[in-house]
């Protein structure tokens, strides 16, 4: 029989399970509320246009992750490749990139007064383009290939080598058996991986803000901060959810029962390396051509741009940092926070009404990130104007955003914990406040700790929020790097784009370490 949960936790719990939803509610209101005007901006022929080259890029950068991200997953997986280890972690370094960043990279780069586009232009030769879709295209597939490469590696490390050293028994070809067996038996790792890019190109607001790409999140963007129509840049927000949504449906179509079991026999084994031969020397210059693209280019530019800020005594990061410092310390604590009585409520007290309330803190995940940051301003200027051009509202952004990674951990860590610690300390005669504090708490510490690391990380590089939300004059490191590259001061944006690298780097650390079946090479 379910325990009835205590009832200030369950008002705690619909509290926060109320906020988290809010936004994608509020949003529907104010779609509701439009005129027939703004529903006939929705449908005219700009916004198919929006809706197809938000589409179009979305497409281009899943293929050309999933063609560059296939063979280094087989090449570090399945080969005798040279230092495959090292190899792997290089080509995860971009994954603490953010894309506002690769977008400046690029930028700095190629773009007017870059510092490559100087050279080139000296020696007469052609200077890649880098506005438009080429720009985007480029920048969104440096920061996304990590996603789908970590997803196919998995998928390769995964597999059984009995299915294909059974295709070569019977007279196949090393190329027709990996199309014939490994291929198709990676399709999870494939629709996973196409699901996160895709789903990270519909959201994405930095990289084609600045190199000036017009997809829905940039339009948007536009419609608010010019004050043209803010209907209908909240409708334009409906129908990118409304797209998110298809994909997401459409990913359980491809997925359907996709999938393989092992043998009877347990654990696959590992499988011998493939012999590279005359092809370790391409396929060295191939992992060496990402790894330069993903991480040599942008570290390289970082530093040449910094170095010049330093000594043109560029304006001090102090502000920059403490801003972001402040505002992802308080949104990391307040979604810890806001996850405890969520998680214990499913964990503890499981029933319908509380697994749905868990279900719900997802909601404001699912929504693109310029959506959900237009629909907390429509909220503060609507319902809550005395909070709205805080600190407070911004902090709450966060919250709604990252409190699924919260929740998530806080409640994995709660699993592991024996209830009947509680049970006993209560039973002693503790009251309840002080079973947690000197019981539970403690053994939840570890997952409380993971959780707010998680979400300080992630925070430190949200840029649409921040810049819709934040108070005026408050500055952060990733609108810091927004702001000066959008002007083409890339001097100022190197450094604090070098700290943002830095700090996004430990979670990338610590993604690659978890790793524990990666091969050594």
């Amino acid at each position: 029989m379910t325990r009835r949960a205590p009832r200030w936790l369950l008002i705690s719990g619909v509290l926060v399970a109320a906020l988290a939803v809010l936004p994608a509610v509020y949003l529907g209101v104010r779609a509701a509320e439009a005129d027939a005007s703004a529903w006939g901006l929705l449908f005219r022929e700009r916004t198919w246009g929006l809706l197809w080259r938000t589409l179009g890029l979305a497409a281009a950068v899943t293929v050309l992750a999933a063609a560059v991200s296939l063979p280094l997953a087989w090449l570090t997986t399945r080969s005798d490749l040279p230092g495959r280890r090292l190899w792997t972690v290089l080509l995860c370094v971009p994954l603490a990139v953010p894309t506002f960043v690769s977008g400046y990279v690029l930028l700095a780069a190629f773009g007017i007064g870059g510092v490559l586009e100087e050279v080139l232009t000296r020696w007469g030769l052609p200077v890649p383009p880098v506005y438009g879709f080429p720009g985007a295209l480029v920048a969104l597939t440096v920061s996304t290939y990590p996603y789908f490469f970590l997803a196919l590696r998995a998928g390769l490390l995964a597999q059984d080598p009995a299915w294909l050293e059974g295709a070569r028994s019977l007279g196949m070809s090393p190329t027709r058996a990996f199309w014939k067996v490994t291929a198709p038996l990676l399709r999870p790792a494939f629709v996973s991986g196409a699901l996160l890019v895709g789903l990270y190109v519909l959201s994405d607001f930095g990289a084609v803000a600045l190199v000036q790409y017009d997809a829905f999140s940039r339009a948007i963007y536009v419609q608010y901060e010019g004050a043209y129509d803010r209907a209908y840049a909240a409708l334009l927000g409906l129908a990118l959810v409304a797209v998110t949504v298809v994909v997401l449906v459409l990913e359980v179509r491809l997925r359907g029962r996709a999938g393989y079991h092992r043998s009877s026999k347990g654990a696959a084994r590992a499988s011998a390396p493939v012999t590279l031969g005359r092809w370790r020397v391409p396929a060295l210059l191939f992992c060496g051509a990402v790894v330069l693209a993903g991480v040599v280019l942008p570290v390289g530019v970082l530093l040449y741009w910094g170095a010049r800020g330093l000594a043109q005594d560029e304006a001090s990061l102090m502000q920059p940092a403490l801003g972001s410092l402040l505002a992802s310390v308080l949104g990391a604590v307040a979604s810890v926070l806001g996850a405890l009585p969520l998680a214990f409520l499913a964990v503890r007290y499981p029933s319908r009404l509380t697994l749905a309330m868990e279900r719900v803190s997802y909601v404001g995940y699912a929504l693109p990130p310029i959506v959900l940051a237009l629909s907390l301003v429509f909220l503060g200027v609507q319902a809550l104007p005395f909070l709205y051009g805080t600190l407070v509202m911004l902090v709450l952004a966060y919250v709604v955003r990252f409190l699924p990674q919260a929740v998530g951990t806080v409640r994995s860590a709660l699993l592991q914990l024996n209830p009947h610690l509680a049970e006993a300390a209560a039973s002693l005669g503790e009251a309840p406040a002080g079973v947690f504090r000197r019981v539970t708490a403690p053994l939840l510490r570890p997952g409380l700790l993971a959780g707010a690391a998680l979400v300080f990380l992630t925070a430190m590089k949200e840029l649409p929020a921040t810049l819709l939300l934040a108070p005026i004059g408050y500055e952060t490191l990733a609108t810091r790097v927004w702001g000066a590259t959008a002007e083409g001061r890339f001097a100022e944006a190197a450094l604090p784009a070098l700290v943002l690298m830095a700090v996004s780097a430990l979670g990338v650390g610590l993604l690659v370490a978890q790793e524990g079946d990666a091969p050594r090479g």
